[in-house]
């Protein structure tokens, strides 16, 4: 996931240079630049993490920049800055990021509420 998140931020990198380089383009390619590469920097930082807490609150900090990515691309997309169809790949990538970023949060919600309701069941044994 590490090589993944880096690799869809360079090809984001490489999108945003080649936008115009005045106006909304260049204001939505800053942002899309910065959430894009956020992902994959806060996902390193959630393997990283000193507790199940502080890894499922970075993983949540990379949902929100997955899913900001996304929309920079839909504006890209839908303002007619860039054909749909170029950056469709693109899309479709951050799309399966953002589905398995939200899939390990979710599972590891719930392995840690298993863990609490035993470990309470066990104390009042």
């Amino acid at each position: 996931m590490k090589d993944r998140t880096k690799a869809a931020a360079l090809r984001v990198i490489r999108l945003s240079a080649a936008l115009p380089t005045a106006g909304a383009a260049a204001i939505i390619g800053r942002q899309l630049v910065r959430c894009a590469t956020s992902v994959g920097a806060n996902y390193r930082a959630a393997c990283r993490g000193r507790s199940t807490a502080e890894f499922v609150a970075k993983l949540g900090v990379a949902v929100e920049e997955a899913d900001e990515t996304l929309y920079w691309l839909e504006l890209l997309a839908e303002s007619e800055i860039i054909p749909h169809r170029r950056i469709t790949g693109l899309m479709s990538e951050f799309h399966e990021i953002l589905s398995i970023l939200v899939a390990a949060v979710r599972t590891t919600r719930r392995r840690r509420m298993r863990i609490t309701t035993r470990t309470h069941s066990d104390s009042e044994s």
